[in-house]
């Protein structure tokens, strides 16, 4: 219930359910009360099917007290549990709490196997092979959804297996990656560049940073409105992991590739933001991850036998 914003939908769900509770009473004891006027063969007088008769029999009793006890247990389970609405219950019980015990019992069974892993390298980690097995479970669990199963990314996210880093591909710098999150912003600079001629130069001197094809006339003309991407980019547009600038002279594009895809960042800018793992995953898991994405693109230390 913790959803809710205001105080209107906490009472309206908790008055459905009391009202509904008490309707199944309610219904229970008319349908206890009501009398059908039998026939002398004991039958109510409806017939389906030709020959499939209504019988005038009455509900067992132990059927009807079923049906109260389970009304009882509804009633029981709300006082015990947050059911109406923002009552917490009086057992104090909650999902989040249930799911956060659950996950710390599993970290302390997991401990003993990450411990073998904690005080070595990360180069070191990177050529076991039983880490890396529990570092691509990890890696499939929390980061394949953005990756992809083969860390090869996708338009707006990084390839992990290539040699090229926004914020730095230590091992160090990925474990930070890893625990603090990551959040990139380029503002729209279509009105700091200038025209829309301008914008388009400036594309063309970008695609001509990385030896892409490009205008030579309108590259040479977009050199001097570069300035205002320099900030971040560099004036040789190698970019600056500091700040998570791209480099835009290795022909290695996040969000597209060619004159038009240019123009558009310009115009619109681009924000991506990477979640932070830290209380998701252990230190001891974000080390073993930090191998396993440390690996994909680096040449690991052979396991010592």
């Amino acid at each position: 219930m913790s959803d809710f914003t205001g105080n209107f939908w906490p009472a309206y769900v908790a008055g459905v359910t009391l009202v509904g509770i008490v309707a199944c009473l309610l219904l229970l004891w008319i349908t206890a009360r009501k009398k059908v006027v039998a026939t002398a063969d004991n039958t109510t007088g409806h017939v389906w099917d030709e020959d499939l008769t209504e019988m005038n029999n009455p509900m067992p009793r132990w059927w009807m007290w079923l049906f109260v006890l389970t009304i009882v247990f509804s009633l029981l389970y709300l006082v015990a549990y947050p059911g109406l609405g923002t009552y917490e219950g009086q057992l104090r019980w909650s999902s989040r709490e249930a799911y956060v015990s659950e996950v710390e019992k599993a970290n302390r069974e997991l401990a003993p196997l990450y411990a073998q892993f904690t005080a070595r390298k990360v180069e070191e980690v990177a050529g076991d092979p039983q880490a890396m097995a529990i570092g691509e479970r990890l890696f499939m669990n929390n980061c394949a959804q953005c990756h992809g199963s083969d860390a090869r990314g996708s338009k707006g996210f990084p390839n992990l297996t290539d040699p090229d880093w926004l914020h730095g591909g230590t091992p160090g710098k990925i474990a930070e990656t890893i625990k603090g999150g990551r959040q990139g912003a380029m503002p729209p600079m279509a009105a700091t560049v200038g025209t829309p001629d301008d914008v388009k130069n400036v594309a063309n001197y970008v695609l001509s940073l990385s030896g892409a094809p490009h205008d030579s006339v309108r590259a040479q003309l977009g050199k001097s409105k570069f300035t205002a991407c320099a900030a971040c980019h560099g004036m040789d547009g190698k970019g600056n992991q500091a700040i998570g600038a791209p480099n835009l002279t290795d022909d290695v594009w996040l969000h597209g590739w060619g004159e038009q895809a240019i123009i558009n960042i310009v115009n619109n800018g681009r924000t991506n933001v990477m979640p932070a793992q830290d209380g998701k995953l252990t230190d001891a898991q974000i080390h073993v991850l930090a191998s396993y994405v440390w690996g994909l693109s680096n040449k690991p230390v052979p396991a010592k036998p």
